[in-house]
């Protein structure tokens, strides 16, 4: 199942586990469960502290393999082959369970030891899924720490029926005590938010009693990122305030137009990012969410909404964009039952069935052929008379039998009852109404800047977009803005992070200009 270079590399990390594990592999005789036991005997094989315990009858979920310390309870299961993004999952859960410190601060580890209440978490995943790993490495994590709090993993392509009955069309999706808790990519600090009822105000007092920073980025992409590195050189308070450190890049996979780099994936991308940023005295403010920007005459204030409020002598936007909705009765009805927006995420959920894409740009064409591998048959949409995206696609995108391409098509409807079961689309020639049966919907139509909490502070264009000058420099003296959710033309990651560079060497100069920064 291994290669003899992963086990290499196993081996190497498994010498950090200091107490017996026990993994305790629930079978049947199908193929998949003859794949489980070879993959756990490979990982058994490298340390001396690894038991492998194989049974029959006790667990429902076959085949699944429960991580847990020899002797006592394990409270970590995968149900199907931790492989693809999650064998990173697997590794970790060894690791922790055999008592190797997690890379967390001290007082989260705290904070989930003292979550007095039972949890027991499910989670649905795709082994394509780059989100997912964050999700169950959080869960596995917390049900490693604390005895109360139980967590599985379970491959929903592998367990189909569970994910039908489940109506299960996205991923990651977290069932918690059998009641749907949420879905889409959360990290810890989220789900430890919803589950401990002060987090919230803890948080926000612990976030409000900070001092005046210099310069205050808000967001965490790579114009942020980028901006934060360049004020931290000036030796300047520099702090950073996040939704989502990384932003729309996590659900970016290949980026080869990245110049020096030939190929590369978003969430490697953040991840050398986020290291490079910790290098520096940043303050990293991460999962906060922005509502307002108040202007000041010496110091701006950056209103949270957990009631937290920050106060910089300069702000720098970096807040990205989103995916733009379709905006037709339906859509939000069904998302997450069928209405998409991630092909790499949820596309295995789709397996033989029917599946539209909305969108005939680069990125929706790529997404049909992708999907194209996985399901029945695509039906790719697009509004204008041609598709827009790069020649090599089309070619790609026509050669494939299963794909259907429909152009001057404009979708005005999503039907379903408790899921999707098709769209209505006009066609703009003839004015004719045409429906589509099919099970699911990947939305691939472009972005929209995140700047609905500055309406009322800051100029923006007609589309939302933060209207700035060639320095950055936004209609409020102060504060300035990069990447996305700005005018600078093509929204691109290494565009991004020029200006988020340039934004900041602006917001120094107008610190030395009109007050003293913080050395």
């Amino acid at each position: 199942m291994l290669d003899a270079n992963i086990k290499t590399q196993l081996k190497a990390y498994l010498e950090r586990v200091t107490q017996p594990i026990e993994i305790v592999a629930s079978l049947d005789d199908g193929p998949k469960s003859k794949e489980l036991l070879e993959l756990l005997h490979d990982v058994a094989e490298q340390s001396k502290l690894i038991t492998l315990v194989e049974r029959r009858d006790d667990d429902e979920r076959k085949p699944s393999f429960s991580v847990g310390p020899r002797g006592g309870e394990a409270r970590v299961r995968f149900a199907g082959l931790p492989m693809g993004h999650e064998f990173t999952s697997l590794i970790l859960a060894l690791l922790q369970a055999g008592g190797y410190p997690p890379k967390v601060e001290a007082d989260v580890i705290e904070q989930i030891k003292n979550l007095d209440v039972e949890l027991n978490f499910e989670t649905y995943i795709s082994l394509s899924c780059h989100n997912c790993p964050d999700v169950v490495q959080a869960l596995n994590l917390m049900a490693v720490l604390n005895p109360k709090i139980r967590h599985t993993m379970i491959d929903g392509a592998l367990f189909q029926k569970e994910v039908e009955e489940r109506q299960i069309m996205a991923v990651p999706t977290v069932y918690l005590n059998g009641e749907e808790f949420d879905q889409g990519r959360l990290e810890l600090g989220q789900i430890l938010a919803k589950v401990d009822s002060g987090a919230a105000a803890r948080d926000a007092k612990k976030l409000s009693e900070k001092t005046a920073f210099d310069v205050l980025v808000v967001g965490g992409g790579p114009a942020g990122a980028a901006a934060a590195i360049y004020a931290a050189r000036k030796g300047i308070r520099t702090g950073v305030v996040a939704e989502r450190f990384g932003g729309q890049v996590m659900d970016t996979m290949a980026i080869e137009n990245f110049i020096s780099v030939k190929y590369t994936e978003g969430p490697k991308l953040v991840a050398a990012l986020e290291e490079h940023v910790k290098e520096y005295e940043v303050d990293v403010m991460n999962l906060q969410r922005v509502a307002a920007v108040v202007p000041g005459e010496n110091l701006h204030e950056v209103k949270m909404e957990n009631g937290a409020s920050l106060k910089a002598k300069t702000v720098i936007v970096a807040t990205g964009a989103r995916w733009r909705e379709m905006n037709v009765p339906g859509e939000k009805e069904f998302r997450g039952k069928g209405v998409a927006y991630c092909p790499h995420c949820d596309g295995p959920l789709f397996k033989g069935k029917r599946v539209a894409v909305i969108g005939g740009g680069n990125s929706g064409v790529e997404a049909a052929i992708d999907l194209a591998g996985v399901v029945a048959h695509v039906t790719l949409l697009e509004f204008a008379d041609d598709l827009r995206a790069d020649a090599v696609l089309q070619k790609k995108l026509y050669s494939l039998p299963n794909v259907t391409v429909i152009k001057s098509a404009q979708t005005t409807e999503v039907t379903g009852t408790d899921k999707v079961d098709g769209l209505v689309y006009k066609d703009r020639n003839t004015e004719q109404v045409h429906r589509v049966e099919l099970e699911g919907i990947f939305v691939q139509i472009g972005l929209l800047p995140n700047t609905d909490f500055l309406k009322g502070t800051v100029e923006l264009s007609r589309f939302g977009e933060i209207i700035v000058d060639a320095k950055g420099q936004t209609s409020v003296p102060g504060i300035f803005a990069a990447g996305d959710c700005t005018t600078v033309p093509y929204k691109q990651i290494i565009i991004a992070m020029g200006e988020g560079s340039k934004a900041s060497l602006s917001a120094f100069d107008h610190l030395i200009r009109s007050s003293a920064p913080t050395m």
